[in-house]
C-alpha cells in the first residue's frame, strides 16, 4: 500500500493523529529531503525509519523502483518537505506510477499552503484556479496576461527571490483593473504569518515594500 501523508507547512502542531500513526506503522518513507523528514520524525518521537529520497532532481526511473517495493508487499508512506504530496512537488510521479500499477492508495489529508491562503484571503473561493509556481521563461508573459479575463480567483506560489518581480509583472498586466483585489500570504502557520491585502493599483508599491523573507502565496480576485 502507498499512504500519501500530509505534513505541516510550518507549525508542527498541525500534523494529524492519523498521520502520526501511519508514519509509525509503515515500512519506509519516500521523501524529498531525508534531513527534513528525519527532523520531523525526531520531533514526533518516531523511531528510526528507512527513508527513500525522491526529489526534483531524482532520475524518474527511481519511481519504478519504488513501485517495485510496493508490489513486493511493503507499506510505503509518501511525504513532501511540507504540506500535501503531489502539489508542486515531485511526488506526483510516484503516485501516478503506483496508481497505474494497481497499488492500493490511501490519503491522509492535512495542510496545503494554497488552501490556507485561499481560506484566509477573504476572496471568493467557490471557484478558483491553482497555478503553482509560474514558469520562469517560456509562456510566463502570456500566462500572466491571461489573468485579465480570468473569472475565477487565482492562487499561485512564489519564492522570496522572485516575489517582487512577479508582483510587478502582475501589476503591469492588470493595470487596467486597478481595483481588483490581491492578497499576499507569507509564512503561513509560522510565527511571522502575514496577510497583505491590497489592490492591483497599489501592487507596485507593495512589491517594493513587502518583507522579503519566507514563502509566499499570491491570491488574485476574479476579473
Amino acid at each position: 500500500m502507498l499512504s500519501i501523508v500530509s505534513t505541516p507547512i510550518g507549525n508542527l502542531g498541525d500534523i494529524t493523529h492519523r498521520a502520526i500513526e501511519t508514519l509509525k506503522k509503515c515500512d519506509a518513507i519516500v521523501c524529498e529531503d531525508t534531513r527534513v523528514t528525519g527532523q520531523l520524525l525526531q520531533h514526533l518521537n518516531i523511531g528510526k525509519k528507512e527513508l527513500i529520497s525522491f526529489h526534483g532532481n531524482t532520475d524518474p526511473g527511481k519511481a519504478d523502483v519504488i513501485v517495485n517495493h510496493l508490489k513486493s508487499g511493503r507499506h510505503l508512506v509518501l511525504v513532501s518537505d511540507a504540506g500535501t504530496p503531489g502539489i508542486s512537488d515531485p511526488g506526483y510521479a510516484v503516485i501516478s506510477r503506483a496508481a497505474a500499477a494497481g497499488i492500493p492508495i490511501e490519503v491522509i489529508p492535512g495542510a496545503a499552503a494554497f488552501l490556507a491562503a485561499l481560506s484566509g484571503s477573504g476572496l471568493p473561493i467557490n471557484q478558483f484556479v491553482y497555478l503553482g509556481f509560474l514558469p520562469l521563461k517560456k509562456g510566463r508573459k502570456t500566462l500572466i496576461e491571461s489573468f485579465k479575463n480570468e473569472e475565477r480567483t487565482i492562487v499561485l506560489y512564489e519564492s522570496v527571490h522572485r516575489i517582487e518581480r512577479t508582483l510587478m509583472e502582475i501589476a503591469e498586466a492588470l493595470k487596467d483593473q486597478p481595483d481588483r483585489p490581491v492578497v499576499i500570504a507569507r509564512e503561513l502557520t509560522k510565527m511571522h504569518e502575514e496577510f497583505v491585502r491590497t489592490t492591483v493599483g497599489q501592487l507596485a508599491t507593495v512589491a517594493s515594500e513587502i518583507t522579503k523573507k519566507g514563502e509566499f502565496v499570491v491570491v488574485i480576485g476574479p476579473a
